[in-house]
């Protein structure tokens, strides 16, 4: 006879591998803000990547929370995979974006930019570095249905967020709003999609069902409640050091958020394109495109409605005339690949991967 699985409450929680290196990175931050007067280079530099650190497993512990009390609620699986899971892997990017959007309303010169250059460099990333990691490790069969539904709208997506800040250098509450809306259409068309959606996943996984942990629903809620509090918290610290970062080694903003902090958020994107490489052959690049979507349309559009995203004079021909054609090009020839024979080989990952290389030179050399 199958033996039920033992339920986990609080006193498990206390003992949570996630829980414990959570907390540990939380009191890191605080003693190294409280404690280290100097303020020197390296203490900035380290509580950047604290942060960081802490914003990844908090807003993973945010979905697992999020996850697990929605498989309560009787939600079936391939819901919570187009929705928390799909917000969730993106949650590091709408909140640092939509700090720098509160920073910039309270007179932050360059927050927008750092706005702006995160999200671009957020997705930069994903199609490219990331992607081409993936590929390297193995070749990746790309199914025709998910290129011609996920491909093309995340090109459209970050088309229409350049189109707008193109037009005046300004990325208005009202164009946020836009985005926002275009993104809640996108995700309740496929929930529209979800049996059609959930046969693809069947075929390439063999199962859909996933299950994780089996915890309290109080577990649960307490997993959601400290997951997104520790991550706002760390989104702010984040985004607070890498602004003195940014004065300190005299680099405009848009180059911190399209480095530092396009490369940062996107690790766990990483992580789970890794995972679902490992499980299936097509799962890692369905994960990346979605978050490419998710990203230019809901994370951008909440920053934007917080307050307008301006691009400053400095900043604006390294974004525009650097990182935003950089950023189409990057998704362009991540989608010829992928197109060219519906499988991406290993040679293909190593062409992305270089891609994002010379993007870096030349973003050096402009900057």
């Amino acid at each position: 006879m199958e033996q039920k699985d033992e339920l986990m409450g609080i006193p498990q929680l206390l003992h949570f591998n996630a829980m414990l290196i959570t907390g540990t990175l939380f009191l890191a931050i605080v003693l190294m803000k409280y404690l280290g007067q100097s303020n020197s280079m390296i203490v900035v530099s380290v509580i950047l990547l604290l942060s960081l650190g802490l914003l990844i497993t908090s807003a993973d512990f945010f979905i697992e929370g999020a996850k697990g009390l929605a498989r309560r609620a009787g939600i079936a699986e391939i819901v919570i995979g187009l929705t928390i899971v799909s917000i969730g892997t993106s949650l590091p990017e709408i909140l640092v974006s939509g700090s720098a959007a509160y920073e910039a309303s309270q007179g932050k010169t360059g927050a927008a930019d750092f706005a702006i250059g995160s999200i671009l460099g957020s997705v930069l990333v994903q199609i490219t570095l990331i992607l081409g990691i993936v590929v390297m490790t193995r070749s990746v069969k790309v199914r025709p249905s998910w290129l011609n539904r996920d491909g093309v709208i995340m090109l459209l997506a970050v088309m229409l967020l350049l189109f707008f800040v193109w037009t005046n250098n300004v990325l208005e509450r009202w164009e946020g709003a836009i985005l926002a809306s275009l993104y809640i259409v996108y995700i309740v068309w496929l929930l529209m999609k979800r049996e059609a959606i959930r046969q693809e996943e069947v075929e390439d996984l063999g199962e859909y069902e996933v299950r994780g942990s089996n915890w309290s629903s109080t577990a649960y809620l307490i997993m959601i409640f400290l997951g997104l509090a520790f991550a706002i918290y760390a989104a702010n610290i984040l985004v607070e050091q890498a602004y003195d970062l940014a004065l300190r080694l005299e680099v405009p903003h848009s180059v911190i958020g399209t480095t530092v902090s396009g490369i940062g958020t996107s690790l766990p994107e990483l992580t789970i394109a890794l995972m679902a490489a490992k499980r299936s052959k097509g799962v890692a690049i369905g994960t990346l495109i979605g978050s490419n979507i998710t990203d230019p349309l809901l994370s951008i559009g909440i920053a934007s409605m917080i307050h307008p995203l301006s691009i400053s004079s400095s900043d604006n021909g390294l974004t525009m005339e650097v990182i935003a054609p950089a950023t189409v090009l990057g998704v362009l020839l991540a989608l010829f690949f992928m197109r060219r024979t519906y499988r991406f080989e290993r040679w293909e990952g190593t062409c992305l991967v270089l891609f994002y290389a010379i993007f870096l030179v030349v973003l050096q050399l402009n900057r």
